[in-house]
């Protein structure tokens, strides 16, 4: 579900309830579009909250979990620390229930007088923004400015007076009143039950439309002005029940998943009808929903923002040993026929006095052959028979010096290849800054960017760690995320007799079962462990996955080799579809 009128009430509601009174007492900016405070002073402990005007995900909730900030802070964040830093949250509202929530908020200028400041985040899908006024409306600065450029209807920039976004002449549902209600609905030429919902009252989302004409007993694909007055009097009877849910902070937040996979379908803050049916996950609170329902999205997308230089840096160089390819296996063909050339040199040697003198070919028997037949072989007129036979041995010569180079040449680039997606699916596969931090290391440390110096005083980079599953039956599973981490993970970490899996002649990650010195593993936990390698490698769309297994004493890294290529000899194979369902029941430390 969008961030709704309806949960941006539920927001406001639990945040006055935790906030109001407090004082602001640190700023920062982790990410561009991003925003996180402590709120101190409230009896139980400082409280912290995220701000965030990302296009995907923007909003607003109380947060447990930190980021690592940025050594410089940016500009609006410097802005925020001038005009607010130690001020006190008075206020929270969300105006006409549209999808924006002020902070208002008491501080000092610098002339020492108490002045109000709003804090305005706006929730408006790629429009989002996070805007700081002072007590006139006029702007401070904003985490997005919008020039005349990008948007001729409502400028902001420091400086300028600010105005609420145009409005779509929608009606407050909390103010709804069942004449104007019917009639209205009754107007509708050509709009459905659900439409209608969503399109003329402010902070209706599509969902909680369908959910409405699910609590009224009818269909939302309803035509508007075929509906009996019966159905649109019971239409309008859940649509004010459930406004009276709102206004009496009767609030029910959980997310909601097929049973089947255990994919997340969707989140509310209202007990849901139309999902009857489907696991409901409940949360205490506001906060900790869209806290468990984002924070995996937001690093996902903020892990894939930061990692796009380093996918477009790879990806052209596997674009590149793509291209090198078809040029070798171009040249192989090219040379394909050497050894005819080498022949043809021979024959023409062995009846140099034979060939006569002004013709263009020359047939003779063709002694190689068992069954001796006749060939035809080309000749230079304005050559001598034995410099057309030295023509035909240089051409071999050369395509026996150029294949001799071109076998080189394919093994390197071949393991480049290789290398270069397994460098990919790492990036893939990144959960956290720490695994780009070391993914970029590698790449320096095999040449394909500088490595860049560390600054003073700049703290070493956080060390990343494998993933660890527990299986069913109670092993250790752990999962490298990067070549360098599969290195470390299969040479240093893992015991002889562990068991090391990896997906065959296909780029993904090494796992280790920790076997604790058993020969024998239950089904369960070489199925379970088998999933994991071909879901973490680049055939986890793919079906009928070959995982290699063998014990750890089996491996070996040849010298010179590229970060995570291993050879091994003694394997069996377990063929498997990778499933995300069964990954995500297992227990993740």
């Amino acid at each position: 579900m969008a961030l709704d009128g309806i949960t941006t009430s539920a927001i406001v509601s639990e945040l006055k309830a935790a906030l109001l009174g407090g004082r602001i007492d640190k700023i920062h900016q982790p990410l561009a579009d991003e925003i996180r405070m402590s709120i101190r002073g409230l009896g139980s402990g400082a409280k912290k909250i995220i701000i965030s005007a990302n296009s995907a995900h923007p909003r607003i909730h109380l947060t447990e979990s930190s980021r690592e900030n940025p050594m410089t802070a940016p500009l609006f964040c410097m802005v925020m620390r001038k005009h607010i830093a130690g001020g006190k949250i008075i206020d929270i509202v969300q105006p006409n229930f549209e999808r924006i929530i002020i902070l208002r908020i008491e501080s000092a200028n610098e002339m020492g007088d108490i002045t109000t400041k709003n804090l305005i985040l706006e929730i408006m899908g790629k429009h989002s923004n996070l805007i700081l006024t002072d007590e006139t409306g006029k702007i401070l600065d904003s985490i997005k400015r919008v020039t005349h450029e990008k948007s001729s209807v409502r400028e902001v920039l420091p400086g300028k007076e600010y105005v609420f976004p145009p409005s779509q002449d929608k009606k407050n549902p909390l103010l709804a009143e069942q004449a104007d209600f019917l009639f209205s609905l009754h107007l509708q030429e050509g709009r459905r039950l659900q439409e209608f919902l969503y399109q003329t009252y402010t902070g209706i989302s599509p969902v909680m439309a369908g959910e409405i004409c699910t609590r009224a007993g009818l269909d939302a694909s309803d035509s508007c002005q075929e509906t009996t007055l019966e159905n649109s009097e019971r239409l309008f009877a859940a649509f004010e029940k459930t406004m009276q849910e709102v206004k009496a902070e009767d609030y029910y937040p959980a997310i909601y998943y097929q049973k089947e996979n255990n994919r997340i379908v969707d989140f509310a803050v209202l007990k849901m009808q139309q999902f009857q049916g489907l696991a409901a996950k409940p949360f205490p609170s506001v906060s900790a929903l869209l806290e468990g329902f984002y924070q995996e999205r937001d690093n996902a997308a903020h892990i894939r923002q930061k990692a796009q230089d380093m996918r477009k840096l790879v990806t052209n160089h596997i674009e590149r040993c793509v291209k090198k390819k078809e040029i070798q296996l171009k040249t192989r063909r090219e040379t394909k026929g050497m050894d005819l050339w080498k022949k043809k040199g021979e024959l023409l040697t062995a009846n140099i006095y034979a060939v006569p003198q002004g013709v263009t070919t020359f047939k003779t028997i063709d002694y190689y052959e068992e069954s001796m037949p006749e060939i035809e072989i080309a000749i230079d007129p304005a050559k001598t028979p034995a410099e057309n036979a030295q023509k035909y041995f240089a051409k071999y010569n050369k395509a026996k010096r150029t294949l001799a180079a071109l076998e080189i040449q394919e093994k390197q680039n071949n393991e480049e290849l290789a290398y270069l997606e397994s460098v990919l699916n790492a990036l893939e596969n990144a959960k956290e800054d720490a695994d780009l931090s070391e993914i970029r290391t590698e790449l320096a440390e095999s040449g394909f960017i500088r490595r860049q110096a560390q600054k003073k005083g700049q703290p070493k980079p956080k060390r990343a760690k494998p993933l660890r599953y527990i299986s069913s039956d109670g092993y250790e599973i752990l999962v490298g995320k990067s070549n360098l981490q599969n290195d470390e993970l299969t040479l240093r970490t893992a015991e002889p007799t562990d068991l090391w899996m990896h997906t065959k002649d296909i780029p993904g990650s090494h796992v280790i079962i920790r076997t604790n010195g058993q020969s024998e593993l239950p089904e369960a936990t070489m199925e379970e462990a088998a999933n994991l390698a071909a879901f973490y490698s680049k055939a986890k769309n793919s079906s009928m996955v070959p995982v290699d297994y063998t014990q750890r004493k089996n491996i070996k890294k040849p010298n010179g080799a590229k970060p995570g290529m291993v050879i091994y000899l003694t394997n069996k194979t377990i063929y498997i579809t990778p499933d995300e369902a069964r990954i995500q029941q297992m227990k993740n430390e």
